[in-house]
């Protein structure tokens, strides 16, 4: 008789963010692991830390510690060269604290305005922190640049300005399939099913 799943949990709470997670990680995983959405009682977790590591790790150790089941969180920052790096980690409010995708993306624009370098990269870092503290995370980083309008429908955040190194089109003229499979996201979180698969195998043996 086979052992049943491992239960985690997504501890973000911004949907778009919640169905890239399960759409590449679930795959992967199952069956041996099974994710669920966070409580909705679990309310909002601020994200204080001075890295993308930081943030994550915040997020899935509250998630974990109200659930006392494993939860996998990930932190993404858009890094502009013209701009030292910003917006980085404050990518998700760079236009404010309760900022909108639209405004963030208004505000890298007017930044960029006239500025010729436009080469950019998304990073992400993702964690799954267990009840105890124990934790695994990887990375994943994709270069490109910032268009100089936004262009396609698909996607979130700053998907409609990011074009990815070797191609034309923006994360948002792409279909979920293609993103996921070069995308920053879908790197580090192919990389931890793979160290989270790992590590099941090693407790199996011990």
């Amino acid at each position: 008789m086979s052992d049943p799943p491992l239960t985690i949990v997504v501890a973000s709470a911004n949907q778009h963010k919640v169905d890239e997670i399960v759409a590449i990680l679930e795959p992967l995983v199952v069956p041996r692991v099974a994710i669920v959405p966070r409580p909705l009682e679990i309310g909002e977790i601020e994200e204080t830390g001075d890295s993308l590591e930081a943030n994550a790790w915040l997020k899935a150790t509250a998630v974990a510690e109200v659930t006392g089941l494993p939860a996998v969180a990930d932190d993404t920052g858009l890094e502009v060269d013209a701009l030292n790096g910003a917006p980085g980690v404050y990518s998700a409010r760079y236009a404010g604290a309760h900022a909108s995708d639209e405004e963030n993306v208004t505000k890298l624009l007017a930044a960029l305005d006239g500025v010729t370098d436009r080469t950019a990269r998304f990073r992400t870092a993702a964690v799954v922190v267990f009840p105890g503290g124990r934790s695994i995370s990887t990375s994943g980083t994709i270069e490109g640049r910032i268009g100089l309008d936004r262009q396609g429908r698909s996607g979130f955040g700053y998907d409609p300005v990011f074009v990815p190194d070797g191609g034309s089109r923006t994360f948002a003229e792409l279909s979920a399939q293609d993103k996921h499979a070069i995308s920053h996201r879908g790197r580090a979180f192919r990389a931890l099913a793979v160290a989270l698969l790992s590590s099941l195998d090693d407790r199996e043996t011990e």
